[in-house]
């Protein structure tokens, strides 16, 4: 029961002891744990525990287990602002119970509750090994039990009964203490609250059960660059990892790395105060790390953009990097020579890994480049010449014999004609996305979906995706809004907004603003960053993020608003009617572009996505498409 230590929920008692309580100070308790709750809050607090007090005392009175049972009211996830009603810790099993004052469920209020179990399934310590069920109580509902989507819908009649049945008495129930400690639940950090942990503690939260995936390449990386101090050589490493998949986590894990100072060579000016540089050709991921870091005061990373760099030290020979320790974000994207020299106004222009290379050849002694490479994520003009420019880079270099290349084994096909002195790594290759709570089948989808993969494939994939990572089509723009407001109005912190590509030439027709005027005007740091206190926040379902400012960066929710520049026709994907790029411009695969650009903005949910498709007759196929695959109509 409540007591005068601080506890992480409003109420937490024996299944008994709830039952037999007095209403009101049960109320009285929920109410001192949340101060500012509402008038209409109070009065589902009233509903809810008579429910509560009902079915617990039916399920006492049935079997003598229930006696066991934990109650847990309002708890407060750890590092968190979200709080499921009820957690009921029973013999074997968690029940997460979410409680409604409607007739009927919405697919939000499913998907809300159904999230709530699939993180204590993930990110809880105790819950690894239990069973974890979602409930969902709509108060006035008179139907029958039944199951959405693994989600149990409950007439609150029936709710001792489904208690009762949930059991398992061969299993004892877990310790209530130890369910509530701080550090039992220890989520996945989005990438941007990852790099503000790193900035401010110079370290970042274990995660349970996510942290084995990216622990070996982290450990890999260390050794190579110990390595490369000791022997005083150069270091070339190449990680890959398919998108969600932690790449640039371990990027900013490396170059936090305290032993850097100490391998560090002393210049004319001192040791060098920021070791190592965090580098993005991504503007848009720099200027909201900037943005969100601006108020961190001691952080040891400098996060900067690539074009700034190249900039700073391809204009002055003698320039010398200060760091050691160079990391390139999604190396796969780096500029070929044409493109570098379009940018900058080089006559002589090399391509962005020559230029690092040469630059890292300045540094004294020892240095190591990184380079995080992403799959089918090349966007942009000047991208497409892919990794290969990194290993040409090294070859060419007049330092080559001082480099080595460490290099993910999905890269071995790179080396069959190389002379440069090279290894692969399995250590080097991320397969697990934790991005996704974990959902391994996201990227599979996505590939599935734009590159043209049989129906059932791709259908078996999203009923395997279904319970954990709802997505939803709808030809009505403002049902997808009202979805999203309606699941994330008690989570303040949560990220939800609308996402289209540069190229379309429909969408500003039905409310969308991904024009490039609007996209020019857009400012991503706030959009990204802020609550809806500010007009500029993504919350407010106004302004629109492109491929070229989502990429790198991820939402708790989706609104991916479908173009006319990708279109399903004779069975297949076309971009026949996508805005063209500049006459001139030296773009190999047009297409690829665009099925790249949806991919991007079909992988930025954490949580889901809804896909907005325009009632227009040349989309209407797409439409169909998408409910051909297993997509459910948000209707």
């Amino acid at each position: 029961m409540t007591n005068e230590n601080y506890s992480p929920c409003g109420w937490e008692s024996g299944l008994g002891i709830l039952v037999t309580s007095d209403r009101a100070v049960v109320i009285r308790s929920l109410e001192d744990f949340i101060q500012d709750a509402s008038d209409s809050q109070k009065t589902a607090w009233r509903d809810e525990v008579k429910i509560l007090q009902d079915a617990g005392g039916a399920a006492l009175a049935a079997d003598t287990n229930a006696s066991t049972y934990h109650s847990i009211l309002e708890y407060q996830l750890p590092l968190e602002s979200r709080r499921p009603d009820v957690v009921l810790l029973e013999n074997g099993n968690v029940l997460v119970i979410e409680f409604k004052g409607k007739d009927l469920p919405t697919p939000a209020d499913i998907d809300q509750v159904s999230a709530y179990a699939r993180d204590l399934r993930n990110y809880h310590r105790d819950c690894a090994t239990r069973q974890v069920h979602s409930l969902l109580i709509p108060s006035r509902y008179k139907g029958k039990t039944e199951q959405i989507d693994g989600t149990y819908i409950v007439n609150p009649k029936d709710l001792n009964t489904l208690i009762n049945t949930l059991s398992k008495p061969a299993y004892p129930a877990i310790d209530n203490k130890s369910f509530l400690s701080l550090e039992a639940y220890s989520p996945l950090p989005s990438l941007v609250k990852a790099a503000r942990e790193l900035f401010e503690s110079k370290t970042i939260r274990k995660v349970w059960r996510a942290n084995a995936s990216t622990d070996p390449a982290i450990e890999l990386i260390t050794k190579i660059t110990h390595e490369a101090a000791r022997t005083k050589t150069r270091r070339l490493i190449l990680l890959t990892g398919s998108p969600g998949s932690g790449k640039t986590l371990v990027g900013l894990r490396a170059v936090h790395a305290g032993f850097l100072d100490d391998l560090s060579i002393e210049r004319n000016t001192g040791k060098p105060t920021a070791p190592a540089v965090f580098l993005s050709g991504n503007g848009p991921l720099v200027e909201v790390l900037q943005y969100e870091l601006k108020r961190a005061e001691g952080g040891r990373t400098f996060v900067r953009g690539v074009k700034q760099y190249v900039e700073a030290y391809s204009r002055r020979p003698d320039a010398i990097p200060p760091e050691h320790f160079l990391v390139f974000d999604e190396a796969q994207r780096a500029w070929d020579a044409e493109q570098v020299g379009e940018k900058h106004g080089h006559t002589d222009a090399k391509s962005e890994p020559e230029h690092f290379v040469e630059f890292a050849g300045r540094i004294p002694e020892w240095c190591v480049v990184l380079g995080l490479i992403g799959t089918g994520q090349e966007i942009n003009k000047g991208e497409e010449g892919g990794v290969s420019q990194w290993v040409k880079a090294v070859e060419n270099s007049t330092k080559s014999k001082e480099w080595t290349i460490h290099a993910s084994t999905q890269l071995e096909d790179l080396f069959a004609k190389t002379k440069a002195d090279h290894s692969t790594h399995k250590e080097l290759r991320l397969t697990e996305e934790v991005r996704f709570h974990l959902v391994t089948k996201i990227h599979d989808f996505v590939d599935g979906l734009l590159t043209n993969a049989s129906i059932q494939d791709i259908v078996k994939i999203v009923a395997e995706l279904k319970a954990s990572y709802p997505m939803y089509v709808t030809r009505d723009l403002e049902q997808a809004k009202d979805y999203v407001k309606n699941r994330y109005e008690e989570n303040k912190d949560a990220r939800f907004g609308m996402l289209a590509s540069s190229r379309d030439k429909v969408l500003r027709n039905f409310g969308v603003r991904n024009e490039f005027q609007d996209s020019k005007n857009m400012k991503i740091g706030p959009w990204f960053s802020e609550g809806e206190e500010s007009e500029h926040s993504c919350r407010h379902l106004v302004k629109t993020a492109t491929e070229y400012q989502a990429q790198g960066l991820e939402l708790d929710f989706s609104i991916v608003c479908w173009g006319g520049d990708l279109v399903r026709k004779a069975g297949a994907w076309t971009n026949e009617n996508a805005t063209n790029y500049k006459r001139g411009s030296h773009v190999i695969n047009p297409m690829q572009l665009r099925i790249n650009s949806y991919r991007v903005l079909l992988t930025r949910g954490r949580d889901g996505m809804i896909i907005f498709v325009p009632n227009l007759t040349a989309l209407d196929k797409t439409y169909e498409y998408f409910k051909q695959v297993g997509i459910k109509d948000l209707r």
